[in-house]
């Protein structure tokens, strides 16, 4: 289910022209409209509507979606890549964060 949504995204920006052939956007421009799509979770996150946060969040995956295909790896590749560095990572959680040991 996960990929199909992912494949539908990856459709979607290619028929408003945000990647492939006929992309008018740019790694850059997507990274400004991440930008943006962070600062509208930090606002549902601040207002504690989780149905808003999470509509937020799914926003931010699909701009990031369209950032891995502008610098032609899949989004898929790239959480892969993540997790394959994490997880065997080391470390403690501090103040609710992660701080990997050096």
């Amino acid at each position: 289910m996960i990929q199909d949504n992912i494949n539908n995204i990856r459709a979607w920006g290619e028929d408003k022209q945000l990647i492939g052939p006929n992309a008018k956007a740019t790694k850059h421009t997507q990274y400004n409209k991440l930008c943006e799509e962070v600062n509208e979770l930090r606002h549902e996150l601040n207002s504690d509507d989780n149905e808003a946060a999470s509509m937020e969040l799914g926003d931010c995956v699909v701009v990031l979606i369209q950032i891995a295909e502008h610098i032609g790896v899949s989004f898929e590749e790239c959480v892969a890549r993540t997790f394959q560095k994490i997880s065997n990572r080391t470390g403690r959680t501090i103040d609710g964060c992660f701080v990997k040991d050096k």
